[in-house]
């Protein structure tokens, strides 16, 4: 990425540590459950065993074994996950998103003093959003606090735990045909909520498609536009559950975003870039919670 989009996602980085800073000191948050590779590594699923969240990897766990651990981890089963965005808040990740001005990055996370972050784009289809938030779980995972991943290892390791975490093998092996067509795709996808690509690749990946198929399918697919977009999805893009509850309740007090940007010292603008898409704004009227806030007790925010 050039210069300048590197320095404004760093910066996004930077006001999302000063926003949880503030939400933190006000609210009682879900406390960060994120296994590292060094749990893995030790006696099977023993509980003593689990290191302290963000503590570094030191093994060479494969992705895809990896993401199955996090899944039996979680209680996750084999199931497609309904939401990654409230699966990871639920599990203590802070998600924020990205400025509209940052087009060349999709996502990125870091650790925080224990506590890690995910920084997504909005401008992404639905789809290519939770594929992102599952990519940046497999940083946190398999790269750990202590340690700076970068290059096309680091990122081909977290796109194969992404791919394995919202498409289980078992699942795929389950529901997908071998010879899959490009329309059966199309429907399959609906099932796992991912991209026609990424599920023409993993049917690849796991040998359900020959190379010669699997070209097949990418040409058929760019043909009918899925290469940048997914056409006629009905997949509704994710929201910060916590975002959004903390900023109901905020709302309920009589304070606005305004008013914790006026707090923070930061400009209106710099905190709508970092709840953009995340928070309901539509909801100045009446103050009730958006119906997608319910959630789960887990999530549950204590003023």
């Amino acid at each position: 990425m050039t210069a300048s989009q590197r320095d404004i996602a760093l910066s996004a980085g930077r006001l999302a540590r000063t926003l949880q800073d503030w939400i933190g000191a006000n609210f009682r948050l879900p406390a960060p459950d994120i296994p590292s590779l060094t749990s893995f590594s030790r006696l099977g699923s023993d509980e003593d065993q689990i290191p302290h969240p963000g503590e570094a990897a030191g093994t060479d766990v494969p992705a895809e074994e990896a993401a199955s651990l996090v899944r039996a981890r979680w209680g996750l089963g084999n199931a497609p996950i309904p939401n990654v965005v409230h699966l990871l808040e639920a599990h203590g990740v802070r998600i924020f998103s990205l400025s509209r001005d940052c087009l060349e990055v999709d996502a990125f996370s870091f650790w925080d003093r224990g506590i890690p972050f995910v920084l997504l784009s909005t401008e992404k289809t639905a789809e290519r959003g939770r594929f992102d938030a599952a990519h940046e779980l497999g940083h946190l995972v398999l790269h750990g606090e202590e340690q700076m991943p970068h290059g096309p290892q680091a990122e081909a390791e977290a796109h194969r735990f992404a791919a394995a975490f919202l498409m289980p093998r078992s699942d795929v092996l389950v529901h997908a045909p071998h010879g899959a067509s490009t329309s059966w795709i199309l429907q399959g996808k609906r099932r796992w909520k991912v991209a026609a690509m990424a599920l023409a690749h993993r049917l690849h990946e796991l040998g359900l498609t020959t190379e010669w198929q699997y070209r097949t399918h990418c040409v058929e697919l760019g043909r009918l536009g899925y290469r940048k977009s997914e056409p006629r999805s009905g997949v509704v893009r994710e929201t910060s559950q916590v975002l959004g509850k903390v900023f109901t309740a905020l709302r309920s007090e009589g304070t606005r975003p305004a008013d914790v940007a006026r707090d923070l010292h930061l400009r209106p603008a710099d905190l709508n870039d970092l709840i953009l898409g995340l928070v309901v704004t539509a909801q100045d009227g009446d103050g009730q919670p958006h119906q997608g806030m319910s959630g789960r007790p887990k999530l549950s925010i204590v003023r």
